[in-house]
């Protein structure tokens, strides 16, 4: 598996059985100790790569362990600290780590709650953990930015240099992120001041305050909207795709076999496909959709005479849905476990997101297929 998959199923191991972990002990089991073997690769039940509790005394602190060290080379590289399932983490969480931290060669140290991971470092003071994380991933909220730093941490490519030389710059875009979201959900007083002061001529009282900050609440929401939209655009502009033609007929589905309902676009003695650009918006719309259970690098397309298919793993026997575009009343096509096909009609590719629970649904039945084989050591 790449290592997005491992991360997308330990997410959606998380949301099936988190409400059944009630301990800090079930945490590790359940979630920490397989993001520390599947995700970063390394052998829990080997002592030379993974030492459960570990001891390292310090002063008059004697006795006390941290939860898991993560040794390469026989050096420790990173001290992992670990809570209940849900429990907030802060730095008053982390006293072991900042005890440990300074005694050890580990230069990296780790809190988490197994849904939550955060990733300190000395930045501030050499040999001192920072009160700050560098990074933070929330198995459940994946910021796809952070995979790369991620990744680093991996066995296979751990770089502890490159991790450290990147840090700083990752622990503040971190927080300013973290700061624009709150503004944008949330406005506060002086952010509200500021955009304020830029289109209002008059005196900022407390009215003119609280007339304005719904209208900037307003304003932020289409401005995300309006920034989405476009990447959207600019994503299927970029594509190289042909031009629909002009001699395709649009005949209303007679029947539920897809391959005999839809006409083959006529060139001469030949036949060709031909793939819309309202079929890729399609496409788009419900890849976004279903990234929330798959990677969105699993999900792929193929374009037949009689429909646009969107399929997992680009195999013909995981199918998404169907796009049925080239009629005049469109069509989305989800198959069931049977592979009987039912037929949604909509009037503008807005409606496919009506039909997300189906489409999420049908993804999940052929996920569920990938596992299967993998059992049976198939390939798909």
């Amino acid at each position: 598996m790449e290592f997005w998959e491992h991360l997308n199923a330990l997410a959606a191991k998380i949301r099936q059985q988190r409400g059944s972990i009630s301990t800090e002990e079930a945490t590790k089991n359940a979630f920490v100790m397989p993001f520390i073997k599947n995700v970063m690769g390394y052998d829990v039940f080997d002592p030379q790569e993974v030492v459960p509790e570990f001891v390292c005394d310090v002063g008059t602190k004697k006795g006390e362990k941290i939860d898991y060290a993560i040794l390469k080379d026989g050096q420790i590289q990173i001290l992992i600290e670990c809570k209940k399932i849900g429990e907030p983490l802060n730095v008053n969480h982390a006293s072991q780590l900042f005890r440990y931290f300074h005694v050890t060669t580990a230069r990296i140290s780790v809190l988490t709650n197994g849904q939550v991971y955060k990733f300190f470092t000395d930045l501030d003071a050499p040999n001192k953990m920072d009160e700050k994380p560098f990074l933070e991933l929330d198995l459940l909220d994946i910021d796809e930015h952070t995979i790369p730093e991620l990744n680093k941490l991996t066995k296979s490519t751990f770089d502890v240099e490159s991790i450290i030389s990147a840090a700083g710059e990752l622990k503040y875009i971190g927080q300013i992120k973290r700061e624009i979201s709150a503004q944008m959900n949330s406005p506060g007083d002086e952010f509200l001041r500021f955009f304020i002061s830029r289109v209002y001529d008059g005196t900022i009282t407390a009215k003119v305050r609280e007339q304005f900050l719904p209208l900037l609440t307003k304003a932020i929401a289409q401005y995300t909207s309006d920034l989405i939209n476009d990447r959207l655009k600019s994503a299927i502009t970029g594509l190289n795709v042909n031009p629909p033609s002009p001699s395709v007929t649009a005949t209303p589905p007679t029947t539920p076999s897809p391959t005999t309902d839809a006409p083959a676009v006529n060139c001469g003695d030949e036949q060709r496909i031909v793939t819309t650009e309202e079929e890729m918006e399609g496409y788009f719309i419900v890849k976004s959709i279903v990234r929330t259970v798959v990677s969105a690098s699993r999900i792929n397309h193929r374009d037949t005479q009689s429909y646009f298919g969107i399929l997992l793993d680009d195999n013909n026997r995981k199918p998404v849905c169907r796009l049925h575009f080239n009629r005049s009343q469109k069509y989305i096509g989800i198959l069931d476990k049977d592979k009987r096909e039912t037929r949604y009609p909509i009037g503008s590719l807005d409606e496919i997101y009506t039909l997300s629970d189906a489409l999420i649904d049908a993804t999940k039945r052929s996920a569920a297929l990938t596992n299967e084989q993998n059992e049976r050591g198939e390939t798909a």
